[in-house]
């Protein structure tokens, strides 16, 4: 396995130096079912041209890998957690890794909404990909704030509600964690949005199904499954974490059973779409976990080893369809027998 590098913060990579660049966004995209496959599926009214979603924390803002991946070929972006105002983050190092995966401690660094709309956000329009923003507060009323700055603009599909993040000390999982909180963060915010709203739920709690079901009563049109696990990593020459927070959130092939566990039991209990998150490398990955429930997944941590994966997965995915005579992947989502 590829060794991880330490970073201070994931924007620290200097992925332009490592990989050749593509064209221009302004030519035609490459065709997705030149072989008669269909990747298109559906997330509640939206309309995705495959499952491969290039997951918030992993992508930066989407605009900074347009050189390295044609942004056209993905079925969606989710950008870096915005804020109401920008956020430092943790310290460093923020990453750490492990057998199988990586702890990382970002800590939801983010240069805030309003800086989002104005710099980042127009060039995401020139692509033909959907653009989700990924919505954080420490408190509902900034949750509100980002959603509303976001509704008066153009160019975003879609928001995701992080309830679920371990690497911050306020907001973030102690909604995702509590039934009654959760309720009142997810209301509060689709009584603010038009847009369609997914929300990214925790791995830590008694029942997924439970809080699945609170989303979807809340009016929530998608859940997200999961974020990544709690988790530590220490040095015991120095007795010391390897992060600069202490702890920080597990993510990696390693997570990737136990989450798919999560999406089966989600599914059972509600019927607005599951995506699926955690462990996904490869075109069998994304199918395993449309079989135990998934309308789509999002791809993480596999970008640190290869910044063009997502792309890599689509092409992928359309080979893996056509090997299994399948013509539409819609027919694999919830077709686990049991």
């Amino acid at each position: 396995m590829l060794r991880w590098k330490q970073r201070a913060g994931a924007e620290n990579l200097d992925l332009r130096a490592r990989i050749p660049a593509v064209s221009s966004p302004e030519r035609a995209s490459i065709p997705h079912t030149a072989s008669g496959v269909d990747l298109r599926v559906s997330i509640g009214s939206i309309r995705l041209k495959n499952p491969i979603i290039a997951a918030s924390g992993t992508f930066g803002y989407g605009i900074e890998f347009a050189e390295l991946v044609d942004l056209n070929r993905l079925g969606g972006i989710v950008v870096k957690g915005l804020s109401a105002r920008p956020m430092a983050g943790s310290p460093a190092p923020r990453m750490c890794e492990t057998p199988s995966g990586m702890i990382n401690a970002i800590g939801l660094q983010n240069i805030g909404v309003r800086a989002f709309v104005a710099e980042k956000l127009p060039q995401l329009r020139r692509f033909d990909t959907a653009v989700i923003a990924n919505v954080f507060g420490h408190t509902v009323a900034e949750y509100v704030e980002v959603i509303r700055v976001l509704e008066d603009t153009d160019g975003v599909a879609a928001y995701e509600l992080n309830v679920s993040c371990p690497n911050v000390e306020r907001g973030g999982m102690e909604y995702g964690t509590n039934p009654e909180l959760l309720s009142g963060v997810v209301s509060a915010a689709r009584t603010a949005c038009k847009r369609p709203m997914w929300v990214k739920l925790s791995p830590t709690v008694g029942s997924i199904g439970v809080m699945a079901k609170v989303t979807e009563t809340e009016g929530a049109d998608a859940v997200v499954i999961a974020n990544t696990y709690p988790a530590l990593c220490v040095d015991a020459h120095t007795r010391k974490s390897r992060l600069g927070s202490t702890t920080g959130g597990l993510s990696g092939a390693g997570i990737k059973p136990i989450t798919m566990r999560l999406v089966y039991e989600a599914g059972r209990e509600v019927k607005i779409p599951i995506i699926g998150l955690g462990g996904i490398e490869s075109p069998s990955d994304v199918a395993d976990y449309m079989v135990a429930g998934a309308s789509a997944v999002e791809v993480g941590t596999a970008h640190f080893v290869d910044p063009r994966a997502s792309e890599r997965l689509v092409g992928g995915l359309e080979a893996w369809c056509r090997d299994e005579n399948l013509l539409e992947i819609n027919s694999l989502r919830g077709s686990l027998k049991a």
